[in-house]
């Protein structure tokens, strides 16, 4: 039997409707089916993509491709371990700058490409606010541009209230394209007192 015949038809299976309500009625209940199917898919779908996560990161923990282990080797990339430098530090003031300012470590050994801190400390010794500029000096001079600074309080002018006392750090690194007959490189910072300059 050929079943395009009937005007509804399902494979070779049909279904005659006696009255306008039977097919209304029919329609209402395969759309109360699909219904639950939708219901039933949504929340399957929802607890796959949220599996994915956790799936996603055991793959990459077993691959060794965590994102901790890829900022690790950012931090290491062309480390020299082949040679040392010893960077020097120093502290000056400018003239009659009342401020105490010296390096916690007057020196350190690294391997070009090493990333390291060290830290200095300032005291203000006035009974009000006052604020300083620390501009760097490098010796030999051409090995500043070899002193990659991520982090310097250099960088910006630093106020203290009365009588503070601050440690402020230096995150660099001496490239690896240094010439390699430069062993010693001295780092010097000078303050100067820039309080009545931010007031005029």
């Amino acid at each position: 039997m050929d079943c395009r015949a009937f005007g509804h038809f399902r494979g070779c299976s049909f279904r005659l409707y006696h009255s306008e309500h039977d097919v209304n009625t029919a329609i209402e209940q395969e759309n109360r089916q699909l219904g639950l199917k939708l219901a039933l898919i949504v929340p399957v779908m929802l607890v796959f993509c949220a599996s994915m996560v956790p799936l996603y990161r055991v793959i990459c923990e077993e691959l060794g491709i965590t994102q901790s282990r890829v900022v690790s080797d950012a931090k290491n990339t062309q480390v020299d371990l082949s040679r040392m430098v010893t960077v020097e530090f120093l502290a000056n003031r400018n003239q009659n700058f009342g401020w105490q300012f010296e390096p916690l470590a007057r020196s350190v050994k690294v391997h070009p490409g090493e990333l390291t801190t060290i830290r200095y400390r300032v005291v203000n010794t006035y009974s009000v606010p006052m604020t300083g500029r620390a501009v760097p000096s490098y010796g030999p001079i051409e090995a500043g541009k070899y002193v990659q600074k991520l982090e310097c309080f250099c960088f910006s002018d630093q106020t203290l209230a009365p009588r503070e006392v601050r440690e402020m750090p230096v995150v660099f690194r001496v490239s690896p394209d240094l010439d390699k007959e430069v062993g010693t490189i001295s780092i010097s910072y000078t303050f100067f007192d820039v309080t009545g300059k931010l007031r005029s």
